[in-house]
């Protein structure tokens, strides 16, 4: 028995269980992957498929999952592909001109730089801010609010950038929020509430290999 599975058990009200999908060639360096679609690596193929006997046999009321490849790669890996649907606000941070950069690159550009209170430039490539990053958020959970206020649960695949600001959002935190949780690729995740108050149940869990 994984040892997440545990807070993953039947509840009285439902839960928003989160993935992250699986390692990349640029997670593994560190590039800034918003837009660009690339595959997950062998590696990340069999993080996926821990992940899936983590959740194996569970049901979801509905599977949401990015738009991009390593994200819908991921969905069905996990043993859900053929209940997921794509909903375009789960896709990562649009990061702009800072797309493939990696953090070390950019502060040596410019000097220290938080992504979540710092942004990206603006310009011919402007991508997003964190207030418009949050709005995409807020509209997922509004996708499912009501599944899981009726004790169901629903699973929702994506990144890391975006996956952390879903989980600010739950718990009511301004779109600066994100920065304060961390989050590893194929982790499992879970939000939920407790006496009716919007928590995290779980974070950052990785499957066992």
């Amino acid at each position: 028995m994984s040892p997440v599975s545990p807070e993953l058990a039947p509840q009285t009200s439902g839960r928003i269980v989160l993935v992250r999908h699986g390692e990349t060639a640029w997670s593994l360096t560190g590039q800034h992957t918003g837009v660009t679609d690339i595959p997950l690596t062998a590696n990340g193929e069999e993080q996926a498929l821990a992940v899936g006997r983590i959740l194996a046999g569970r049901r979801f009321s509905q599977v949401l999952t990015s738009p991009r490849i390593r994200a819908r790669k991921t969905a069905e890996l996990v043993g859900f592909g053929d209940q997921a649907t794509v909903d375009a606000n789960l896709a990562e941070w649009d990061y702009g001109a800072y797309e493939g950069r990696t953090s070390v690159e950019i502060k040596a550009e410019r000097g220290r730089w938080n992504l979540w209170t710092d942004g990206v430039p603006s310009g011919a490539t402007p991508g997003e801010n964190n207030a418009e990053v949050q709005s995409r958020a807020l509209r997922v959970l509004g996708r499912v609010r009501a599944d899981v206020q009726a004790g169901n649960d629903v699973l929702l695949v994506a990144h890391g950038h975006i996956l952390r600001a879903l989980a600010a959002a739950w718990v009511e935190l301004p779109p600066t929020g994100g920065q304060i949780f961390s989050l590893g690729t194929s982790t499992l995740s879970a939000l939920g509430y407790e006496h009716d108050v919007p928590v995290i149940l779980l974070w950052n869990a990785p499957a066992p290999r």
